[in-house]
């Protein structure tokens, strides 16, 4: 019995697109444990000294990298991995952005913007916001996947029946996610990870922050599974719903348009009551609100809301 990960993999082992033709850079046996350091969503380069200006400068050719791949013997197509989050171990630091052109309401707001964040990574006390927010740090991986069966490079930003930038929130530590295995070895990676995110990553970033994770690989065989699938150790939201939310909904037959209204309110009410600009409370609601469809039955209108957790400002 092992009493520590059988593998490491280094943040440089990485790469930028998914492609089942790339050489694996370790080769694990089911059941065994790996420890994995994961670069921010900008492949390291977005720092804390980086200003909202910098922004302009970004390589997006480098955007999004994910360590591995990693070959898991025995994996065959039609097999599933069972992946269970041992531990997530954050930096401490971590920024999130309004990149021009990316996120939910990308016409409303074109120009750049950057909120860098700092955090107790032992403690896992709250990432401070301006005007006296806290947001309660809830670390997970955004980006885990394999490689798909088509042929060439695939970009990692959109995710896939495979997994990849999936951005669930709930894949944090306890976490158990089975992926469809499509390539012989299924290739896996992991990237992205972030500090803390709420559900709909609304502005295209998290708290985007630098970890090492620690899982354990498992092998399902013949589970022929469509898409991915997890488990949760317990509530995915007990940490921030304490004081309950306040919520703005969109109502209308395009669930896209909803959402966009749902944040357009969430913004304005943020604003209204905590003084908050534009674009930061835009920031804030990706960092820690949740965009939920409250009713999709009731043809031709459906509600989007977006709960955003008092416990940030109370």
């Amino acid at each position: 019995m092992t009493t520590g990960p059988t593998h490491t993999i280094h943040a440089s082992e990485h790469h930028l697109g998914w492609n089942n033709s790339l050489s694996p850079v370790r080769h694990v046996r089911p059941g065994e444990s790996i420890e994995i350091d994961v670069l921010d969503a900008s492949g390291g380069q977005i720092g804390p000294d980086t200003t909202a200006e910098d922004l302009a400068r970004l390589d997006f050719a480098r955007v999004n990298p994910v360590t591995g791949p990693l070959f898991v013997e025995g994996a065959e197509p039609g097999d599933a991995l069972r992946i269970t989050a041992l531990g997530i171990v954050p930096s401490g630091w971590g920024w999130t952005a309004n990149v021009p052109g990316f996120g939910l309401l990308a016409d409303d707001f074109p120009d750049p913007a950057l909120r860098l964040w700092s955090y107790d990574e032992q403690a896992r006390t709250p990432a401070m916001y301006q005007a006296g927010g806290r947001v309660p740090i809830r670390p997970f991986m955004g980006t885990i996947g394999v490689a798909p069966a088509e042929a060439g490079t695939h970009s990692v930003v959109p995710p896939r029946r495979v997994g990849g930038n999936m951005d669930i929130r709930d894949l944090g530590t306890g976490s158990v996610l089975e992926l469809p295995v499509e390539v012989p070895g299924a290739l896996l990676s992991v990237g992205d990870t972030h500090a803390a995110q709420g559900d709909g990553e609304v502005c295209g970033t998290a708290i985007e922050s630098p970890m090492r994770v620690t899982l354990r690989i498992d092998l399902i065989k013949g589970a022929r599974i469509a898409f991915p699938r997890y488990e949760t150790p317990g509530p995915v939201s007990n940490h921030v719903d304490a004081k309950g939310y306040l919520v703005t909904t969109g109502i209308g037959p395009d669930l896209m348009e909803g959402a966009r209204a749902a944040v357009r309110g969430m913004i304005d009410l943020l604003g209204s009551r905590h003084g908050l600009t534009g674009v930061d409370a835009y920031m804030l609601a990706s960092v820690c609100a949740d965009l939920r469809i409250l009713e999709i039955v009731d043809q031709p209108h459906w509600v989007v809301g977006l709960a955003f957790p008092r416990v940030v400002f109370e």
